[in-house]
């Protein structure tokens, strides 16, 4: 199906076998043929820690200009961040921090789904409540509708999927909701 509407997918985890790749895995999957995908794997664009030194000195690093120009090109975004330390992990806040410099913001305007899975019962709650405090301030939109999965150790079958039938159907409306959204900002 022919879309005008392309979304940048990516998870703020860089190991394989993440809840969180696994969940966006899942909201690719409900967007197929909905949109035009880019699923990015953050180690594609490495970038060193942000350094105001090094950004005067060298500008940005060019995994961070990839990066940019990535998001620049999506008319949306899904983004699956884990929880750690009960707040947003290092790599994505870094690479949103690099993301953001210069004179173009690359999150302004953009529909954005945040959503997140971990092992413990609250679903990445509080890491995503942190990306959408920060993408807020880069004057995203954020999608209100929540997916936090909870006890995602459990919550995947062997192949990847969700298993409750409940956690897919507010995935897909999730999805749903960003696609409208997205189209509505695009006019």
């Amino acid at each position: 199906m022919a879309t005008s509407l392309r979304i940048l997918a990516f998870a703020g985890s860089l190991r394989a076998g993440s809840y969180n790749r696994k969940l966006l895995a899942n909201a690719v999957e409900s967007l197929r043929g909905k949109a035009e995908i880019d699923l990015l794997d953050l180690r594609e664009v490495a970038m060193p820690l942000y350094d105001g030194d090094l950004e005067q000195a060298s500008g940005l690093p060019e995994g961070a200009r990839a990066f940019k120009a990535r998001l620049a090109a999506a008319d949306a975004i899904v983004l699956a961040t884990p929880e750690y330390n009960t707040t947003v992990p290092g790599t994505l806040k870094n690479a949103i921090d690099w993301a953001s410099r210069g004179p173009d913001n690359p999150f302004r305007g953009k529909a954005v789904l945040v959503m997140g899975a971990s092992p413990g019962s609250f679903g990445a709650v509080r890491s995503v409540m942190a990306v959408r405090q920060i993408l807020t301030g880069l004057f995203a939109v954020i999608v209100p509708a929540a997916v936090q999965i909870g006890k995602a150790d459990q919550a995947f079958d062997e192949a990847g999927r969700l298993r409750e039938a409940r956690s897919l159907a507010t995935l897909e409306k999730a999805c749903a909701e960003l696609l409208r959204i997205a189209t509505a900002l695009k006019g």
